[in-house]
């Protein structure tokens, strides 16, 4: 009769005990997923039928303008979030967010950077805990966190009434130094330590958040990141291949019209 090796029966290494005052952030778009989450659900929302191909022509110009320009103009984000506050306003809350999970399964689930997800995986294991953190709508955000089995999220947060969406947001877009303001507030709330935390990114507007943590990781970097890395000593993490990698996000708005249809749904739509 066979008998376990005494390998097989050696009890698993236990958890690490929580680590309270340490934590990870993480971007979404480029750094935790390839390309942009907004896209991806924009995308999905057409497939639903949500809004017609001519209501994204202005929002993909304006992307089209960011990834060859590098920087957001501040009007340009302006209009996006009033376009984007009139798509969901009078929407409910459970249904974008039962759309979100299943665009999640069948747009994004496989656009996750197996680099970036072991890194977080690291915090984990080490007992610290770990957030999303992006402009991406918090509903969303928070369904991608879930799903990778994350602390949780922090986003962009539409306002509601009895389930419904009003068309106004609470706050601001979370973007640039926004995000620097909710990982601080953060922090406070749960006691962190920040110069024990870490933040991981791929793009320039993040240097406020990156700047605020003891140990700051540009994950994917866009070039103006990538200088700031290097004279800052930041250490850089690379998942992607070919020489142009730097440039990702433009195939990922030249090359598709459905995804560049996708969030830009959200962003361009218009009632009618």
């Amino acid at each position: 009769m066979a008998t376990a090796s005494a390998e097989a029966l050696e009890p698993p290494a236990p958890p690490a005990p929580p680590d309270l005052t340490a934590a990870a952030f993480f971007d979404v778009d480029n750094t935790m997923m390839m390309g942009a989450s907004i896209f991806y659900f924009a995308r999905g929302l057409a497939a639903r039928k949500f809004f017609t191909s001519a209501d994204l022509a202005g929002f993909v110009w304006q992307q089209v303008k960011f990834r060859l320009g590098g920087r957001e103009n501040k009007e340009d984000i302006k209009t996006h979030r009033e376009r984007a506050l009139s798509f969901v306003a009078g929407r409910t809350v459970q249904e974008l967010t039962d759309i979100s999970e299943e665009i999640y399964d069948e747009l994004m689930a496989d656009k996750i950077w197996s680099g970036t997800r072991a890194l977080a995986q690291m915090h984990l294991d080490a007992g610290q805990r770990v957030w999303l953190v992006t402009a991406t709508p918090i509903e969303l955000a928070a369904i991608i966190s879930r799903r990778l089995g994350l602390t949780g999220a922090l986003g962009t947060v539409a306002e509601t009434k009895d389930g419904v969406y009003t068309g106004r947001l609470v706050g601001d877009l979370l973007h640039g130094r926004a995000k620097a303001h909710a990982v601080r507030a953060l922090a406070s709330r749960e006691g962190l330590n920040l110069k024990r935390c870490t933040a991981y990114s791929d793009s320039q507007n993040d240097v406020p958040m990156l700047s605020v943590v003891g140990t700051a990781v540009a994950v994917n970097p866009d070039g103006g990141l990538r200088d700031v890395a290097r004279a800052r000593g930041w250490e850089i993490r690379d998942f992607r291949t070919g020489r142009k990698a730097a440039k990702i996000g433009v195939p990922s708005v030249l090359g598709v019209g459905a995804v560049a249809g996708a969030v830009a749904a959200g962003m361009a739509y218009r009632r009618r």
